[in-house]
């Protein structure tokens, strides 16, 4: 009996390597009769697809582990390799086990004696990871368009709204700027999440941050994220309620106080801005830009309903939606 591989035949070792080879390898290879029958498969090919046993797979017609498309390319294929061309292919097909993969396929013929295709090979590599890579890379062009879209909507709005507001061209110059560079601080907050959206937490927090600070101001609520065009409207209207908070509001002297709240009563979403120990407050003669972007823009955008109100006590502002609507994206 041989005790070391030097001392099997050149075909025994041949045959050894080459079992390993396949073993080793994750591409799942198998042989295939001339009319696509399954009769061959590499361990490797067992591991990835997930056989236990393949003599219950074996002599099934190989086409059949395909469905739609890909079921007609699987066909093509052994057309194909049965004329002595090669075909590849890539298509999703399951595991043995009922595990969904992605597969880059290619069928080759396998010439006999006389130089004609006498069986099929078949040579399908799982490229599940790289499928889901190209899906995440699709979606989010998807989301930059869709928030370029948005945010261009949004600044078109400012102008207009801004300068249909009259005024002195250095007010609204400083006005314009003020809201602009809000907007690009609440897209600040979304390009810093994996997520689509941004933690309103963070929105509201900016926002006090740089009207207020932390004596002045407060806030509370449970986590939500916000669909990128909701994050961009609900920032423009709390800046807007900030500004005029410190100018004729709350924070316009040293004892007023600022406070939002929000809250979620599955499906309802409540957020509100109460100002107190500030002047007395007036209500304005006109709507102005402000006042309009919090009352309707703001509705529009993220649906549902608000309400300013002008108590003498302090300004309240109220805003009544949806979860579903403050997170929901709309392509």
């Amino acid at each position: 009996m041989a005790s070391d591989v030097r001392d099997l035949p050149d075909e025994a070792i041949d045959e050894a390597f080459v079992q390993s080879v396949l073993a080793a390898s994750n591409d799942c290879i198998k042989i295939l009769s001339l009319d696509g029958a399954l009769t061959y498969m590499s361990e490797g090919g067992k591991r990835v697809m997930e056989v236990s046993d393949f003599n219950q797979l074996r002599g099934c017609p190989w086409p059949s582990f395909w469905d739609g498309p890909s079921n007609a390319d699987a066909k093509a294929a052994i057309l194909a390799a049965r004329e002595g061309r090669n075909y590849r292919f890539q298509g999703p097909a399951n595991t043995a086990m009922g595990n969904p993969r992605w597969w880059d396929v290619q069928v080759t013929p396998i010439p006999g004696p006389d130089g004609r295709p006498a069986r099929l090979l078949s040579v399908s590599r799982d490229i599940t990871e790289l499928k889901r890579a190209e899906e995440q890379q699709r979606l989010l062009a998807l989301e930059l368009n869709h928030r370029m879209k948005n945010m261009l909507a949004m600044v078109q709005a400012i102008a207009s709204q801004t300068f249909r507001s009259g005024g002195e061209p250095a007010e609204l110059k400083t006005a314009l700027m003020d809201r602009l560079a809000t907007l690009a601080a609440a897209q600040d907050v979304l390009t810093q999440t994996t997520r689509t959206g941004a933690p309103l937490r963070d929105i509201v927090a900016q926002t006090l941050r740089a009207h207020g600070g932390a004596a002045q101001t407060s806030f509370a609520g449970p986590d939500v994220d916000l669909s990128s065009r909701c994050a961009l409207a609900l920032s423009l209207a709390l800046h807007e309620l900030a500004t005029n908070a410190v100018k004729y509001g709350a924070l316009s002297t040293d004892g007023g106080r600022v406070a939002v709240h929000w809250s979620i009563d599955a499906p309802a979403f409540t957020l509100s801005w109460t100002e107190s120990g500030g002047p007395p407050v007036q209500p304005p003669t006109r709507t102005g830009f402000g006042s309009g972007m919090i009352q309707r823009a703001l509705s529009g955008y993220v649906g549902g309903t608000s309400e300013l109100t002008y108590a003498p006590e302090g300004v309240r502002f109220e805003l009544a939606t949806t979860v579903e609507a403050l997170t929901a994206e709309a392509f």
